[in-house]
């Protein structure tokens, strides 16, 4: 097998509930989480269409991935590749909700001639993918992944080995998400697995389910030696992935943190690297008593104690579900960036019963920046982590 190529970072965009655009995102990951849900209040999706046709025809989760690309790809620059080389790989855990919600409506209350024509290409999963792909004219493989928490995780993982194997120079990757519906949370709230009181407690003795958030973030990659010799700014390097499931359970992940101790370690391998050189982890950390206890478990096994510096910004984020993965990379190349890791809001008494990782809680912690995992796991045991360096 012909050596792996080097994956770059070049562009992100993040449209999040504590701020849309990096700068507004970083400051949001520092401040006391919001207050309710975590919807994002503020977002204006004619900012990012010329043509309001187009705007109309498009679910909220596909307007949040035409905004983040933009932001990514302004910061990038110009690619300079052959469009056929340009890939977009976008994913979701639950794609045009909204739509599907309101049609179905619709459709009970004044008949089917009331549904809108335009109902399958905004409610389909792709629908984000294609619509980026259109948008900057990227004609290399264009995908979606589906695999529930861990759709941003994965869509990023195989995107970079799209680089890695020569199928592609360059490509826009990530996760996006708008599943705040009243089917999805009455559905989340119904299997008890949101927060009664609203409120993101990662890692704590009192956790009791996550809130649920909406979001996304897109990167845009290339290959390594490509994006140095036409000047572009390299954020931080992909160094490599793990995709494993645990085969265990619907919702519930194995016992004993198992599958994410595996994810990290075929991560690990596929780095090269050894659980001594990695010096941050982003947690999932959705604050459910059973999946803050199997990751930190897997963390302990896999690293010891006290291990690298953990931090959960679900804590202020909430969850985003497909789209948590993305904001969550992004999180960590921005600590790289600023020498600084958000604390988890909401820690306020680690969980005597966990084992004695180093969670950061209160107030961010500075860092000299080095190899990070970012962990995702979801709903059907899939499982995933990324290993990202330092530009």
């Amino acid at each position: 097998m012909t050596e792996k190529r080097r994956v770059a970072v070049t562009g992100m965009g993040v449209v999040s509930p504590v701020g849309i655009g990096l700068a507004a995102f970083w400051n949001g990951l520092l401040r006391p989480q919001p207050q309710g849900e975590r919807r994002i209040h503020d977002f204006d999706a004619s900012a990012y269409y010329e043509d309001p046709k187009q705007e109309r025809r498009a679910d909220r989760f596909e307007q949040f991935a035409i905004a983040c690309a933009q932001e990514a790809l302004a910061q990038s620059g110009p690619l300079d590749a052959d469009p056929e080389r340009i890939g977009v790989l976008v994913g979701t855990g639950i794609g045009g909700a909204q739509t599907h919600e309101e049609q179905t409506l619709l459709l009970q209350e004044k008949g089917p001639r009331r549904v809108s024509p335009f109902t399958v290409p905004m409610m389909m999963a792709n629908a984000a993918a294609a619509a980026v792909s259109i948008a900057h004219g990227c004609q290399g493989p264009c995908e979606c992944v589906t695999t529930a928490c861990a759709s941003g995780t994965h869509s990023i993982g195989l995107g970079a080995r799209w680089i890695q194997w020569g199928i592609c120079d360059a490509a826009i990757v990530g996760g996006v998400e708008a599943a705040m519906t009243p089917i999805a949370m009455s559905a989340f709230a119904r299997m008890k697995a949101m927060s009664p009181d609203g409120i993101s407690r990662p890692f704590d003795e009192a956790r009791d389910g996550f809130v649920i958030a909406e979001g996304g973030a897109l990167l845009v990659i290339e290959e390594y030696e490509r994006a140095r010799s036409r000047g572009a700014t390299i954020i931080g390097e992909i160094l490599g992935s793990a995709s494993l499931a645990d085969a265990y359970h619907i919702t519930a992940p194995a016992p004993e943190g198992l599958g994410a101790m595996r994810c990290m370690r075929t991560a690990l391998r596929d780095a090269g690297l050894a659980p001594d050189d990695i010096r941050h982890i982003n947690a999932h950390g959705t604050s459910t008593p059973l999946n803050d206890a199997a990751e930190a478990n897997g963390i302990a096994e896999v690293f010891g104690h006290p291990g690298p510096i953990v931090t959960s910004t679900k804590g202020v984020l909430g969850h985003a579900l497909g789209a948590a993965g993305a904001l969550e990379a992004v999180a960590v190349l921005l600590s790289m960036q600023h020498g600084l890791i958000p604390p988890t809001d909401g820690l306020e008494q680690f969980d005597p019963a966990l084992p004695p990782i180093d969670v950061v809680a209160k107030e961010p912690r500075p860092w000299t920046p080095g190899h990070s995992l970012s962990n995702s796991f979801g709903f059907g045991g899939h499982n995933g982590t990324l290993v990202l360096s330092p530009g």
